[in-house]
């Protein structure tokens, strides 16, 4: 019998892949369109036409919303279905997340509830505590929220000053602590809280209940953006908690935490597809409809390059998400027969820790972009609340913090990849060395394959061999102080990203190809990301190495950085008009 295998979480920088070996956003079947149309018919009929009473934080409209988005059994959609839910895949729920995703504050209040919300009980709830809170957070009976954030807590998360302690009758757990920058506080029922435990060193978690004894709230925070999502402060008065709602077991917090996080990383990765789309649909159609000189601005080169540009971070996007969702779904599948579901899903999002990261950076990145130029295309009109893409604008500058700050997640990438390299889950550093020797004998252009995957996937591959290169020469040289090099690292950790965001959308091209579409247009994008890629690539390596080399070592990792960052040609202009024209033709993202 054949074994199973799957591909590792961060695996991608030694393993080339078959595009056969990827979900792509083609592949969705018909129940998955049915359920993302299920949440476009919600957004459309519920959402968008209230769009200035989620914003005023009317008294219990935003709760009402979930009550009936509950209804359609969009709350419930990770949920398996003896707990009330519809027990479909992670790529599901993602897609749900995307569409979901361009709801503006109201995707944060959705994501929240069904998201930090919920899973953590789900994933790591007792059975009576399932049976208590699942199907009640399912139905939107109850809201929920979760509390990890405090004052002089936040990236550093287990420094939080909350603290539980016994009752002398050993009944309940006494809370005494404050948190901040709580989501949905203002209707919240179920909270996940997280606390120590007397003078533990780590933190537990606890469900606690709005009506506990002991809980204040301070009044809605005043925000840039997101201005109808409710963020309060949450504060602990000698706090009374069954002792049957610690969550897992004591000391096990810190853990609940960084796996719920690595689930909201790659889940915000896909709200800001939905994001993106929404904006792009914004910008063009502006751009088809102001003239200025006699002619529609859509028909100007300098608004071509963007209408294009928003389209290629977004489409690269998309393909790294669904890719990475599906992985998250074999490796619940094939450990299928020892673990049980929720076990599988928690192991798989630690396994895919490095991607989550890197979801998370690029998405939220990409989306600054596109709903950035979105402003510029509308001119002086996007800088005013009439036109729906300055509230896009807005809402989008939160999630290069959520879920972990950028800069918090650029190390986990590499770091992550580091440990896994160093405890030889792959052979990282063997290939990092290989490349180091071979630099003497390099020759000759890199970029001359025949055949067009064939050439596009040889750049990928010199990519890779530029980060390996980069992650063996910085161990060696700083050894145990390497994570003090954050410039080099963030230097690294960038090629990373860009390495699996362009493997994800030249798989996806291959695909789609070999599915018998037409991909003309989407040869364009991929052309475009490649040939930019291959500059970002070289300017990071080399900001890198002048930072830690010197003489000719210098010289001899220059030259093969500029050896593996050479690339075919591209009249990226004659690419970018085609995308954009594309785009302006439908006057919708249609990619």
């Amino acid at each position: 019998m054949e074994t199973k295998k799957y591909v590792k979480g961060g695996e991608f920088m030694v393993k080339d892949l078959d595009a056969s070996e990827i979900f792509i956003p083609e592949e969705f079947d018909e129940e998955q369109k049915m359920i993302a149309e299920t949440c476009r018919d919600f957004l459309d009929t519920e959402v968008m036409p209230n769009l200035d009473r989620i914003d005023i934080q009317e008294e219990g409209f935003v709760r009402g919303l979930l009550d009936k988005a509950g209804e359609l059994g969009l709350l419930g959609i990770s949920i398996p279905e003896e707990l009330e839910g519809f027990g479909q895949s992670f790529v599901t729920s993602m897609l749900a997340s995307e569409v979901m995703g361009s709801a503006y504050s109201f995707a944060v209040t959705y994501s929240c509830h069904t998201g930090i919300g919920s899973m953590p009980i789900l994933y790591f709830g007792n059975d009576e505590q399932k049976q208590k809170y699942l199907p009640k957070l399912a139905s939107g009976e109850w809201a929920g929220a979760y509390c990890l954030t405090e004052p002089g807590a936040g990236s550093d998360a287990n420094s939080g000053k909350t603290r539980a302690t016994l009752s002398e009758d050993g009944k309940h757990y006494i809370l005494n602590g404050q948190k901040m920058w709580i989501t949905n506080t203002g209707f919240a029922d179920v909270f996940t809280v997280f606390a120590k435990i007397d003078n533990d060193r780590v933190l537990s978690a606890f469900i606690i209940e709005r009506d506990f004894p002991g809980l204040k709230f301070n009044p809605e925070e005043k925000k840039m953006g997101i201005k109808g999502s409710s963020t309060r402060q949450i504060f602990f008065e000698d706090c009374k908690v069954p002792v049957e709602n610690l969550l897992w077991g004591r000391g096990k917090g810190f853990r609940i935490a960084l796996d719920i996080l690595h689930m909201g990383r790659i889940k915000l990765g896909g709200n800001v597809i939905g994001a993106a789309k929404m904006a792009i649909d914004q910008s063009v159609n502006y751009a088809n409809e102001r003239k200025q000189f006699g002619q529609l601005i859509s028909s100007f080169g300098a608004i071509k390059y963007k209408l294009a540009e928003q389209v290629i971070r977004t489409f690269t996007n998309e393909s790294a998400v669904y890719r990475a969702s599906r992985n998250v779904d074999e490796y619940i599948e094939m450990h299928a027969d020892t673990l049980s579901k929720e076990e599988a899903i928690v192991k798989a999002f630690e396994e895919y820790a490095i991607e989550a990261a890197i979801l998370k950076v690029y998405g939220s990145e990409a989306l600054d972009y596109v709903v950035d130029e979105g402003v510029q295309i509308h001119g002086g009109m996007g800088y005013s609340s009439e036109m729906p893409i300055e509230r896009g604008y807005r809402d989008s500058r939160i999630n290069r913090i959520f879920e972990g700050t950028n800069e918090i997640n650029r190390l986990v990438t590499i770091d992550t990849l580091n440990k896994r390299g160093a405890k030889k889950d792959y052979d990282l550093y063997l290939q990092g060395e290989s490349i180091i020797n071979g630099l003497e004998s390099l020759n000759g252009c890199s970029c001359c394959e025949e055949g067009y995957y064939e050439n596009k996937k040889a750049a990928v591959k010199n990519f890779k061999k530029v980060g390996l290169m980069l992650m063996k020469a910085v161990s060696e040289k700083f050894g145990r102080q390497m994570m003090s090099e954050q410039e080099i690292l963030d230097n690294i950790s960038n090629i990373i990203m860009k390495v699996y965001v362009a493997e994800s959308a030249l798989l996806r091209v291959q695909k789609k190809e070999g599915m018998g579409q037409d991909v003309a247009l989407y040869k364009d994008i991929l052309d475009v990301f490649i040939y930019d890629t291959a500059a970002y690539v070289r300017k990071e390596a080399k900001d890198a190495i002048n930072s830690f080399t010197e003489g000719e070592q210098q010289k001899l990792f220059a030259s093969g950085i500029s050896h593996f960052t050479c690339v075919k040609p591209v009249n990226v202009k004659d690419a970018r008009r085609r995308i954009a024209d594309k785009l302006i033709e439908e006057n919708k993202y249609c990619f």
